[in-house]
């Protein structure tokens, strides 16, 4: 298994903690720009919890298989 893999993997198993940190950043963002691109910001949130979320191995598509066939 390679870095990257393993990245993905701890990502997917705390999904709802990276969503968390993705929620901070973003208010972050919001606060020092006074909100000037808070319709920007809510759409890379949305996008990074999206990415996250379908990196989660409890949300796995079934039918999508990793390995190539032998």
């Amino acid at each position: 298994m390679s870095f990257l893999d393993k990245a993905k993997n701890l990502l997917g198993k705390n999904a709802d903690k990276v969503g968390g940190a993705i929620d901070k950043a973003g208010d972050f963002v919001d606060q020092k720009t006074d909100g000037k691109y808070a319709g920007h910001v809510d759409k890379a949130q949305d996008a990074a919890k999206d990415a996250v979320q379908k990196m989660d191995p409890t949300q796995a598509d079934p039918n999508h298989k990793d390995t190539p066939p032998a």
